[in-house]
């Protein structure tokens, strides 16, 4: 769930604390700021963001439902645990789910779909992957990311479906953060994604889905290999 999705002050137009504090408390933890397996205590939190214990009570519970946060018996809340196994099953998911969204969004994309497939397409190949002088994945270029692969999926004419995939979309950023993945500098992401781009924009279903999933599959790869490394 993103902040656009959370609550607001009824009168005003404004996101409320509890959004906004959804919103902070995700993105820490999606950037590896709070750490898996962190105890989350209320009062600690309270005082870190600077807000009430109640709102910080209802932002982790809307976070439970992400799977970002899990609620303990009696004593409170902790950060998400991760594992390779849990990913693999992320992994599974994404592909199961995007295939299908891929598939439905090609079948009745519009001339609109197409230009918003295009221009998010077009953003993305402006965007520099890396911060200068690092090889770490640029905040700006994750977001053009995942604009792309949103924009794929937008006319598969579920609603439900697209909030499913964005939200795995998210979780998968919380392993690469957590791995500490760099910007695949031995990879041309960007050729594959022109690649993708291409199949979609031509209806070529078996083609765009054949190459989308080999595109998660080889960052999987990757990202195997660094948890594991990470657990040794």
């Amino acid at each position: 769930m993103s902040a656009e999705r959370g609550l607001e002050i009824a009168g005003t137009g404004g996101a409320s604390i509890t959004a906004q504090l959804f919103d902070r408390l995700r993105d820490d933890i999606l950037n590896g700021a709070l750490q898996p397996g962190q105890k989350l205590k209320i009062e600690t939190l309270r005082e870190h963001y600077e807000v009430g214990a109640s709102p910080v009570r209802e932002a982790l519970s809307m976070l439970t439902s992400e799977g970002l946060v899990q609620r303990l018996d009696q004593r409170g809340f902790r950060v998400s645990e991760i594992s390779v196994t849990a990913f693999e099953e992320l992994l599974r998911t994404r592909c199961w789910l995007e295939e299908r969204a891929l598939r439905e969004s090609i079948a009745s994309g519009s001339t609109a779909w197409e230009e918003g497939v295009l221009l998010a397409h077009h953003r993305l190949t402006k965007t520099p992957r890396s911060i200068p002088g690092s090889d770490t994945a640029s905040p700006v270029w994750e977001k053009a990311h995942k604009l792309f692969h949103m924009s794929l999926l937008s006319a598969c004419g579920s609603g439900f479906l697209v909030g499913f995939c964005e939200q795995l979309y998210d979780l998968n950023i919380r392993y690469r953060n957590l791995a500490g993945a760099v910007a695949y500098p031995s990879r041309n992401v960007a050729s594959e994604h022109l690649a993708i781009c291409d199949a979609a924009i031509a209806h070529e279903a078996d083609r765009a889905v054949e190459l989308l999933v080999h595109h998660y599959t080889a960052t999987g790869e990757f990202l195997r290999m660094r948890l594991n490394s990470m657990s040794d």
